[in-house]
């Protein structure tokens, strides 16, 4: 299986920040599964690589573009790059902001950065824009999960799409294990809890 490989944008600050810190090392940077308590099945953690070399920051220079244009790539990209600049954020019950999320306020707040409005409510954003099958899932697509038993077939987590090579989707979300963290469905816990894939861009 080939490794993912993610390019993503960050604010020029960032970067130079990043890479003086590090000057000749590839930047790395980790994200772990759930625990086996919420995941089910335990991983090992996975490397998301950024190449930074020919990223520069696009999240300031217009977020309403989005709401302008829903379904273009770059807008979903940039949707993705302030998305996976939250990473690390703790995760606060009922949380809607950067200083700490739950699972449908961490949706709520990157969606809304780019005046695309979605409710405060994983069951509610279920409903959200329209099914997309499995196979069809794209970057910025939302994935809805069951809450942690499975067998319980009703909206209780989700995360945004921000890959799906090699036919494993990998998502962003706001965990109540490690907060803001990127997960695979395929491998895990998640795949039991698995519901469907909502398309709002």
């Amino acid at each position: 299986m080939k490794n993912t490989k993610m390019l993503m944008l960050f604010p020029f600050s960032l970067l130079t920040m990043l890479l003086s810190a590090a000057p000749q090392q590839t930047l790395l940077i980790v994200a772990d599964n759930d625990s086996p308590m919420l995941a089910e099945t335990p991983t090992e953690p996975h490397t998301v690589a950024y190449d930074f070399e020919n990223s520069l920051a696009v999240i300031e220079e217009s977020p309403s573009a989005i709401a302008e244009d829903k379904g273009g790539e770059n807008n979903k990209n940039r949707l993705i790059t302030y998305a996976m600049s939250l990473l690390g954020t703790p995760y606060v019950w009922a949380g809607v902001s950067p200083k700490g999320f739950d699972c449908s306020g961490f949706i709520t707040h990157v969606f809304q950065k780019f005046d695309v409005a979605v409710p405060h409510s994983s069951a509610l954003q279920a409903k959200e824009g329209e099914h997309i099958a499995r196979d069809e899932a794209k970057i910025g697509d939302l994935v809805i999960f069951t809450g942690t038993n499975p067998k319980k077939r009703t909206p209780g987590h989700v995360g945004i799409i921000i890959s799906t090579d090699d036919d494993n989707i990998e998502f962003v979300h706001s965990s109540s294990v490690g907060g803001v963290k990127v997960s695979k469905v395929e491998g895990t816990g998640y795949s039991r809890r698995f519901m469907e894939i909502r398309r709002i861009l």
